[in-house]
């Protein structure tokens, strides 16, 4: 009977073992990928910003900086499936993101951008072949790359599933390059553990501006051109199972320099800090926490299971061993002793 048991529970053990590992290496990469469906908006607002409004006068473009605005952005994205990299059962997704800021009292769009790009659909990372990346900081000029020449590099919208304490390389879309993502410490948000990055890019030229010269105080000149320097310090809190972005907060400066000046001396064209609203960081907790419980199923249980089925496994050979070694002595006949010859009983 006792090797009966012991074989049932060595049978339990490795099949707790076995199907331990077959959640973990085979079922958690199929299911901890990003869809490529996807389809979510995000919104950050802010107070008390420095901007500027290009509003229209007698059918012409009339730039003008205005202070203590309220603004909103929205960040939609999107999976596109036309696109050849895309496959049902592939490791690739190809998404399109298009940001839009308004002024909130007149409706002016401050400004506008739209990127797509191929991300592996495990890290997040971009990726080639991307036969039909591209982005678009100015309406009607698109920047492309060639199709095997990563544009975008870097982490975009996520970060990876399992995000550990470390730096990662998350690409900015002003500066057109990937910048460092520093681990910054542990913080709750609404009961919900999460993963705090910061990102920090100093005063940057990210481009020339042909603007009037009344915008940045040379009103003896109709034109100029200027160079535009960006700055940000850019805060996201991360949910680490699920590498979901649960809060984003971005404090940010742009300015015109003129001719001879340096960063700092020029004319500021944009101060001020977004952060997600309270729906949107509502939202982003109830995904993460359904997301984290589905994941969990497949990174908590396989433990269980290799350690169960250790246990299970030691403690069938411990029987197993016991067993023969009692087994050899119960009903064995008493040793024989010799008598002499001759001798009577």
């Amino acid at each position: 009977m006792r090797r009966i048991i012991s074989f049932i529970l060595l049978g339990l053990g490795v099949f707790a073992v076995a199907l331990g590992l077959l959640l973990r290496l085979y079922a958690y990469p199929q299911l901890a990928k990003i869809p490529l469906d996807q389809e979510s908006t995000s919104v950050a607002q802010g107070d008390g910003i420095t901007a500027l409004v290009v509003r229209t006068v007698d059918g012409a473009p009339q730039p003008e900086i205005r202070q203590n605005l309220s603004l909103t952005s929205t960040t939609y994205v999107t999976g596109d499936l036309t696109q050849p990299e895309v496959e049902t059962d592939g490791n690739v997704a190809v998404y399109v993101e298009a940001i839009k800021t308004v002024d909130d009292a007149s409706g002016i769009v401050v400004n506008a951008s739209v990127r797509s790009l191929c991300v592996d659909r495990f890290t997040n990372e971009a990726v080639v072949p991307c036969e039909g990346q591209y982005t678009e900081q100015e309406q009607g000029k698109r920047v492309t790359e060639d199709r095997d020449t990563i544009q975008q590099p870097g982490l975009s919208f996520k970060f990876p599933f399992g995000t550990e304490q470390r730096t990662y390389s998350y690409y900015d879309l002003s500066v057109g390059k990937a910048v460092d993502a520093k681990f910054d410490g542990e913080e709750a948000v609404q009961g919900l553990n999460t993963y705090r990055f910061v990102m920090e890019v100093p005063p940057t030229k990210i481009g020339d501006r042909e603007v009037p010269g009344s915008l940045i105080g040379q009103s003896d000149k109709p034109s100029v051109r200027a160079e535009l320097y960006y700055q940000v310090k850019r805060t996201v809190w991360v949910e680490p199972e699920t590498g979901i972005i649960v809060v984003g907060q971005q404090e940010g400066r742009q300015e015109l320099l003129a001719p001879g000046q340096s960063p700092g001396e020029g004319t500021t064209v944009f101060d001020g800090t977004l952060r997600f609203n309270d729906t949107t960081i509502n939202d982003n907790v109830t995904k993460a926490e359904d997301n984290r419980s589905k994941l969990s199923l497949l990174t908590s249980w396989p433990v269980a299971m290799w350690i169960g089925g250790a246990a299970l496994i030691v403690l069938a050979v411990i029987l197993l061993m016991t067993g023969s070694q009692s087994g050899g002595r119960t009903g064995s006949a008493p040793p024989l002793r010799r008598q002499p010859a001759g001798a009577h009983g």
